[in-house]
Order: structure tokens, then sequence, then C-alpha cells
């Protein structure tokens, strides 16, 4: 285990400690009963998972690091127009006009993306109602818990689409969502597409979100959203170019970035690296099963469940170009559950308060999602690499720093 990682697991201690030790119950005296305030929980879990985030971020910001700072910094000023160059040329006008490092500039921007979308979030099921159930999805090992597994899930590009979909689905939720937001919300797409093609891939869940909301198919009204995704990916493909055309270190060099592995040094025939890595591969299948499970357990509890089964079975496979065109296959599955998350929030029963929560019922359904739980927390989905190992949250707050203690 080397030096990064032996720190990234103390941080993830310090900050992971905590959010098992909030499972704790207040005691009902007229009642007679046990509750567990879910609402308060799930308030800990955002509030610490937004705070890991922005920190990692931060560092590994500071760091150059070559993915989660350097994918930012992807530029037109390399060899012209290509996938992913919109963000870099602006952030390079942004310094012209400033003189701040990018790195402090890029972070700026994540900063907002990242927090507006946990605040957003927060505002979403603020007057929900929420149970055990909904709250096994935050601890799935690609849900919230998702990213304290795997730190580099952080200030990645896809935190665009988790705050336009929030915030599409919080208007939704709230009766806002006007025609000329729906318009702004297409433009919205459009440039983020030239910002990071895998928005393209996400898309159905804007159309499922509307159709929950209003109960009939509105296929006219869906096509402007894969639209405005659609068409700056058609133009990628036939005008882009390569990422690096051999000038990117230089531009960023002179501009005070020094990446020294990550994007602009990627070289890999991605669908030749899974075939030699096929047994990791592989692993990912029973990481998707549990996580099928989990999710038709969950529906078992939803009206329209058949119909929302199958709207979410497109969904992901509308997005199986995206496995056969890159390795991050955690990655994207971890995408696919937090939309998902939002998403199951627009259907949450509204309540009165801030903290309304579900009464406790020792039953049949609270014993099978308490197990899905502690097992959730048990094992681990990489980025890209072993698509399911037992290292999950559990192994790293207990486990990991015990066998970092006695490597010291």
């Amino acid at each position: 285990m080397n030096a990064k990682m032996m720190t990234t697991d103390r941080k993830l201690f310090c900050f992971s400690f905590f959010l098992f030790q909030t499972f704790q119950t207040d005691y009902d005296v007229r009642q007679g009963s046990t509750i567990l305030k879910y609402q308060i929980l799930i308030y800990f879990i955002i509030a610490v998972t937004a705070v890991y985030t922005l920190l990692f971020t931060y560092y590994y910001n500071l760091k150059d690091d070559g993915y989660i700072l350097a994918d930012w910094l992807i530029n037109y000023q390399d060899g012209g127009f290509k996938r992913r160059g919109l963000s870099g040329s602006f952030f390079f006008l942004l310094q012209d006009l400033t003189h701040i490092r990018l790195n402090y500039l890029v972070y700026f921007f994540q900063f907002l993306i990242i927090s507006g979308f946990f605040w957003l979030y927060t505002k979403l099921i603020r007057y929900k109602v929420t149970d055990l159930l909904y709250l096994s999805l935050l601890l799935s090992s690609i849900g919230f818990v998702g990213l304290l597994n795997t730190v580099t899930y952080v200030g990645k590009k896809e935190f665009i689409v988790f705050l336009l979909f929030t915030w599409f689905v919080y208007l939704l939720d709230n009766d806002k969502l006007s025609k000329n937001k729906e318009f702004l919300f297409c433009i919205a797409l459009c440039v983020t597409t030239f910002l990071h093609e895998v928005v393209l891939f996400y898309v159905p869940y804007f159309a499922i979100a509307l159709y929950l909301k209003t109960g009939k198919f509105e296929f006219k009204r869906y096509i402007k959203y894969f639209l405005s995704v659609g068409i700056p990916t058609l133009l990628i493909l036939k005008f882009g170019k390569n990422v690096n055309e051999g000038m990117s270190l230089q531009i960023l060099a002179d501009r005070g970035v020094h990446p020294t592995y990550g994007i602009f040094y990627w070289s890999i025939n991605e669908r030749d690296y899974i075939k030699e890595h096929l047994n990791e591969y592989l692993l990912y299948f029973i990481s998707l099963g549990l996580s099928a499970l989990h999710l038709a357990y969950y529906l078992k509890y939803l009206n329209n469940r058949k119909v929302i089964s199958i709207l979410l079975t497109g969904a992901f496979l509308f997005s199986l170009p995206l496995f056969y065109l890159a390795i991050d296959w955690g990655r994207w599955m971890y995408i696919h559950m937090m939309l998902i998350i939002v998403l199951f929030g627009l259907l949450l029963k509204k309540g009165s308060t801030a903290t309304v929560f579900e009464r406790i019922v020792i039953n049949k359904k609270f014993y099978i999602t308490l197990f899905i739980i502690i097992f959730s927390l048990l094992y681990r989905v990489e980025m890209s690499g072993k698509g399911f190992t037992f290292e999950g949250i559990l192994y790293r707050v207990f486990v990991a720093p015990i066998e970092l203690l006695n490597k010291m």
C-alpha cells in the first residue's frame, strides 16, 4: 500500500467513523416504540459526503491530479475542437483575465457545482417522509457511500449532471418547471455535452422524471432533451480531435499546471484492457446483480412499479455503449445509482416538517432492509478494476486503519 492510499484511508477513517455513530434510536415513552430519525441521519450522510468530496477535490487539485484537475483543462488551444475541450478553454480565458492559478479557478467552479448538488438534494427531500429502505439507497456501495469508498469519484464532471438533474427534479416536484425553464435545461444539457459526453448516456432520466410527475408519456416533450445532447455528440464524433494533440502538457506547464499522469497520458485501448482484465471485470456483474436486487426490493413498495422497472431497465440499456467504450464500469454504475436516488426522492410522500420520518416497524421488511444495508457496507465496487471486493466502508473504517498501523 503506497503513501497516497495510506493518507486517504486515515482521512476516510476520520470522516466515516462518525457516520456509524449516528445509528442510534430515540425512545417515545408515550407510544412505547423505538424511533429512528432517518431524515436526520440522511442529512448527516449528505453533510459528511459533501465535506469529504469538497476536501478531497481540493487536495487533488493542489496536487495537479491528472484526472480530477486535468480533465477540466482539456482545451481547444491544442489542435482545435475536441470532446471535453470547452472547459479548459473557458478556464484559460478566466486565467488570462484574472491571473489566478488554474487550480483555484477550477476548484471554485467544482465547489459551486458539488455544493449546489448537495444543497438541492437536501431541499428536494427536506419535507419528504423517509424510511429505512430509502436510507439504504444512500448507503449502497455505489450510492453516496460509493464516494467514501472510491475517492477518485470526487471532483469529476458528472457532478454537473447530478446538479442539473437534481435541480430539474426539484422544480418538477414543486410544480415550478415552466416551458421556458425546460428550454434552459436543454441549453444547459447541450453545453454540458461539450464539457463531457457522458451526459448523453444518462439523459433518459430526465424523461423518466417527467413521466413520474405527470403519469403519462409525452414523447414529443422528451425529444428535445435527447436532441440537446445528441446533436453536440454527433458534432464531436464528426469533427472532434484527440484530447491531447501533442501540445496539451506544454500549454498546461506554461500556465502553471504539471500533471504527471492521467487523461493527457491516456493511450490504452480500452476494449483490449477489459479483455486483458476480464476476470476482474466479470466481478462487476456481481455488483450489478446485487444493485439490481436492491432496487427491485425498493420498487416492490412503489406504485406503478412494473412501468418504473421497465423505464429504469431502458435507461441502463441506453448506457450500455458507455460500458463498451470505456473501462470505468464502477463509475458508470455509480452515476446510475446517484440519479436513481434523486429520482426516487420525487416519489417520496411529502410531510409537514423537515425532520419527518416513519416509525420503525419490526417486521420482515425491516430485517431484509437492515441486511441490505449491512451487506452494502461490506463490499466495494472499484471505478475500473475489481468489480467486487469485500473492502467496503466497514473494512476501510475498522480494518484498514489497523493494517496501516501495522505497516508503519
